[in-house]
């Protein structure tokens, strides 16, 4: 039998890549600048934890453009999807004290 605990994902539970997936979730597909000005995360650290979201396989990647103009575009997956799902009824479990 599974519990809230146990139900946390720990690749999305992590702040900054939660907050990212929870903007994911709520779109189509989202740019590497859009992500980066809301999250308020360097390059370097946005580009770590989208790494790490798609080493996970919750999110694709796909770049359009070349040099300085390029765009890098992210996408949640099913797996991602379905992962923040449980993700956040798990949160929702634990926030409403169920054990």
């Amino acid at each position: 039998m599974s519990s809230p605990l146990t139900d946390l994902d720990a690749v999305i539970h992590a702040p900054k890549r939660l907050a990212a997936m929870a903007i994911l979730a709520a779109s189509s597909g989202t740019d590497f600048a859009f992500l980066r000005e809301h999250l308020q995360l360097s390059d370097s650290d946005l580009s770590k934890q989208m790494s790490a979201l798609r080493a996970a396989g919750y999110v694709k990647v796909s770049k359009s453009g070349r040099g300085h103009g390029s765009t890098t575009t992210y996408t949640i997956t099913r797996a991602g999807s379905a992962a923040y799902r449980r993700h956040r009824q798990a949160l929702e479990a634990l926030l409403h004290g169920e054990h």
